[in-house]
């Protein structure tokens, strides 16, 4: 492999699912606050604000987890851990990043920029918390949901209720994907000393997920009735939860390979929310008047 291949594996282009999960709240948030009809500029700013920034978050969780990554079987080829690539060589790859990212960002209004300090903060905390606390999942549903204020705020100036209640569905939402993450891992991150609420919530973990999605299909309801949506909307929203007892049949016996499985499906329910908030937008069809 060519030095930017291993740069390209810790950026995880290889594995895009990460940039998709911080890309659909994005979008679904650009919808709501652009009425259906969001700045194309903006679309394309955040577009390259999720990759960037998702490859910077890879890199510096790798950063952090570097000493500790070669101990999990999943991650000990990950570029830092077998020292592919050195911890200065990330380290400035994640400033170039984040400054490509910034200059995207002073594009937009000042809200936008000052909420951008704050996300950014989240992306750096969000590796070290595990080291802290049994949380780290919480860590970063706020960081992958500051997209949706930010993308309010570009394209309104403003924070609305709406906005803040898709925050919190998002935020559940990763925490519970990410603890169906932390599942597959589980017995290594135990030995490794590194915390996880797969690890918290123990035997309670499914029906605790189960419990996180529910509550995302509810505040993701409330999003609906807030903007008045079409039965197009609500259909997505109902193979959402499709998609979420699917997880949760996946996930019963705890084996890694169905978690993992399970975690990877969430791209296709974020997916198609954000199909059912654009139909809602840009083919209104009622209930009642759906075509026979």
């Amino acid at each position: 492999m060519t030095r930017f291949d291993h740069y390209r594996a810790l950026m995880r282009m290889d594995k895009p699912i990460g940039t998709w999960l911080l890309a659909w709240p994005t979008f679904w948030a650009l919808l709501i606050a652009g009425n259906g009809d969001p700045s194309v500029r903006l679309v394309a700013i955040f577009a390259a604000g999720v990759f960037l920034m998702r490859s910077a978050g890879c890199v510096i969780n790798d950063f952090a987890d570097r000493k500790l990554d070669g101990h999990v079987a999943r991650t000990k080829d990950r570029p830092l851990a077998s020292g592919k690539v050195t911890s200065s060589e990330a380290l400035i790859l994640f400033a170039v990043l984040i400054i490509l990212a910034f200059m995207l960002v002073l594009t937009l209004n000042t809200l936008t920029i000052l909420l951008s300090f704050v996300a950014a903060a989240l992306a750096i905390a969000y590796p070290f918390s595990k080291r802290v606390t049994h949380l780290p999942q919480f860590v970063l549903g706020a960081a992958f949901s500051m997209a949706i204020p930010m993308a309010f705020a570009a394209q309104t100036n403003s924070l609305p209720l709406i906005c803040w209640i898709l925050f919190v569905a998002n935020v559940l939402w990763t925490v519970a994907y990410d603890t169906e993450y932390a599942m597959v891992d589980r017995a290594d991150d135990l030995k490794a000393g590194i915390k996880s609420t797969a690890i918290l919530f123990g035997q309670y973990d499914i029906l605790v997920v189960g419990g996180l999605q529910a509550a995302t299909i509810f505040l993701l309801g409330v999003v609906g009735w807030m903007i008045d949506a079409t039965w197009l909307f609500w259909l997505a929203l109902i193979t959402m939860a499709a998609f979420f007892v699917w997880q949760l049949w996946l996930i019963r016996d705890r084996e890694p390979s169905a978690c993992f499985l399970a975690f990877r499906q969430n791209h296709y329910a974020g997916m198609i929310v954000c199909i059912g908030l654009a139909l809602h937008y840009w083919l209104p069809i009622p209930f009642g008047s759906a075509p026979m």
